[in-house]
């Protein structure tokens, strides 16, 4: 404590030299950390001052986040003689596409927290800065991270400070779940494909793409995957053999992954109004539900998201297709009942983009993806870094897990 009062009287550069040479950085210890790092993510709303909040409520050891991942660690920051944690991120390594058959084994770094009273000390850049290092010990030839364009001090941390370049940017589709079933046309057959067909079909698919990962086949067998799932029109179902690689002339096809059981969302901080005209709107639907009208979903009590991933149409009726497909999952999730929300990410080339139903208000358009070469590579091997490579294919797969 006696630390805290003397850096908050000390000069601001005095201080900051306190605050960095009070800093050590450790591997999470669940017994030792687990109470302090929920309590700072409590602290640490997503959201601007004076405007609604998302928090993040993540259930059980706050590590369930990358547990799925093979190679991951997550590292805090100690302050001082009491060793307070003002710091958490997490990171992960897997082996991605780079695109045309190219595998690279890339790290992604997520989760970065630091307690509001102690911003500005440096200690995000010393977290980003160890997390590397153990990334650089496992192989990885890259490291990413992905925000919001609206967040400058997180785009300003990685790209000003950290040696990261704007990479990508991806549309966040949001869809509320609603009271009401979407109707699904009786020509669309939708099958439910098993780990083992839909691993080869996803390969055959994405081979081209940009950051498919190499173990597919584990986060199709995960528990939290709850499926594959392909519409087909009926007149086409004897035109095809999935298992002989015989597909249809159109079709579409997803994965589904629960995140409920990793972390839950809750809106808070809306006026009084806002709050009651949303309620408004689901007591009148029930009251009328002939109306059908799309009431706004009960997003101030914690709930759970789906994820749909690999999305991917074909054919002409590839996009009506898409949509039936995105109403059944809606439709799975209507019937779970702790489900708020059903997301999918895509890039803004993708054509499976103006098939997916979103709420614009729920949605974003820019999730900012920057990237960092973690060798110290020449310049005659520009050819082959990740920055110069260009792919042919207008696709980038994300993770589930990356949620």
């Amino acid at each position: 404590m006696s630390l805290k009062i003397a850096a908050e009287n000390w000069p601001k550069s005095s201080s900051k030299k306190v605050e960095e040479s009070s800093i050590v950085i450790k591997e999470y210890d669940e017994v030792k950390h687990k109470a302090a790092v929920e309590n700072l993510e409590r602290l640490c709303e997503v959201g601007q001052r004076g405007k609604p909040s998302l928090v993040t409520d993540l259930l059980g050891d706050p590590i369930c986040r990358i547990r799925h991942f093979q190679l991951h660690v997550m590292l805090v920051a100690e302050f001082g003689e009491e060793e307070e944690v003002v710091g958490v991120i997490r990171g992960c390594v897997k082996t991605v596409t780079r695109g045309n058959l190219a595998y690279v084994k890339l790290a992604y770094v997520l989760g970065l927290r630091v307690s509001p009273k102690h911003r500005r000390f440096g200690i995000g850049t010393k977290l980003v800065e160890h997390l590397e290092e153990w990334c650089k010990q496992k192989e990885a030839k890259y490291a990413y991270m992905a925000t919001d364009c609206t967040n400058e001090p997180s785009i300003n941390l990685f790209t000003k400070k950290c040696g990261y370049s704007k990479f990508r940017t991806l549309t966040m589709l949001v869809q509320p779940v609603h009271a009401h079933y979407k109707p699904i046309n009786t020509n669309i057959s939708v099958l439910r494909l098993p780990p083992r067909l839909s691993g080869p079909i996803y390969n055959h698919i994405f081979t081209n793409s940009e950051f498919f990962p190499k173990d597919i086949d584990l986060i199709l067998s995960n528990r939290l995957n709850l499926g594959t799932f392909m519409a087909i029109p009926r007149k086409y179902l004897n035109k095809c053999d999935l298992k002989k690689g015989i597909f249809p002339p159109s079709y579409a096809i997803l994965s589904v992954w629960n995140t409920k059981e990793v972390f839950k969302l809750q809106v808070k901080g809306v006026s009084p109004f806002v709050h009651a005209c949303c309620v408004g709107t689901r007591v009148l639907d029930k009251c009328m539900p002939w109306l059908r009208l799309p009431s706004f979903p009960n997003v101030f009590r914690p709930f759970g998201v789906y994820v749909m991933y690999g999305l991917h149409m074909e054919g002409k009726y590839g996009k009506q297709l898409m949509k039936s497909l995105c109403g059944f999952v809606h439709n799975m999730a209507r019937d779970d009942g702790d489900c708020g929300t059903i997301v999918a990410e895509v890039s803004h080339r993708d054509p499976v983009k103006e098939a997916v139903p979103h709420w614009r208000k729920f949605s974003w358009a820019e999730d900012m993806w920057c990237i960092k070469n973690l060798e110290d590579m020449k310049k005659e091997c520009g050819p082959f870094d990740w920055f110069d490579y260009k792919s042919f294919s207008d696709v980038i797969f994300v993770d589930p897990r990356d949620f």
